[in-house]
């Protein structure tokens, strides 16, 4: 082969760049740029109370399909959005319908993002907040009595509590009512985030830690 043949040839077979090590995968700019629902946005999520932070986190993905679901504590490493989602579902009307649910939690941000302007993500996550107790109270037997004692409550059974308080307040609201389960969540969710004690998960919380400070 001559020399001019081997030059050609050199040129025909560029030789490919090393990949960064540094750069970010694909995979991980995609999740990081996708939004809930294909609308919201959740990389800008502020958190007040620092002992939750770590138990509500929040994703853009709302259905994980069961993959926690064999292994202890894992709930608080999927979206809090979609526990609420599952919270849902475990009322008389949504029981095993999570597209339902899916689509109550999303038609209730709409309405949420119409009525305060305010990303609903953040609504949400400042609602549970609001709602999750600090206080309650356990049964402890002295003999053949019973009396109530005070405790503090751990930070993901907060998070669970509030999810529960807000899920019973929309069942409450939509019980033998015209009321759609959708308008029944945004409201619950604004008055929350606001602390509104005539809300049924603030009021919730309150009678929670009343009888437990009456307990100590």
């Amino acid at each position: 082969m001559s020399g001019e043949e081997a030059e050609v040839d050199a040129e025909a077979e560029p030789v490919a760049d090393e990949p960064d090590p540094d750069a970010p995968a694909a995979s991980d700019e995609a999740t990081e740029n996708a939004k809930l629902f294909g609308v919201w946005d959740v990389s800008e999520i502020s958190y007040a109370d620092p002992s939750t932070k770590r138990y509500m986190n929040v994703t853009p993905i709302a259905h994980t399909m069961g993959r926690h679901a064999s292994k202890q504590f894992k709930k608080s490493e999927i979206s809090v959005v979609e526990r609420l989602i599952n919270r849902l579902m475990q009322t008389e009307e949504n029981t095993g319908k999570k597209q339902q649910a899916t689509r109550i939690v999303r038609d209730a941000f709409d309405i949420i993002h119409e009525r305060t302007e305010e990303n609903p993500v953040q609504v949400l996550v400042t609602a549970i907040e609001n709602a999750a107790p600090r206080e309650e109270t356990v049964r402890l037997k002295y003999g053949g009595i019973s009396v109530p004692k005070a405790v503090d409550v751990a930070p993901q059974r907060r998070v669970d509590q509030a999810l529960l308080f807000i899920s019973d307040g929309v069942a409450n609201a939509t019980f033998k009512s015209s009321t759609p389960a959708a308008e029944a969540l945004a409201r619950e969710l604004i008055a929350a985030a606001d602390y509104d004690v005539q809300t049924y998960s603030i009021s919730q919380k309150e009678e929670r830690e009343r009888v437990a400070a009456a307990a100590r």
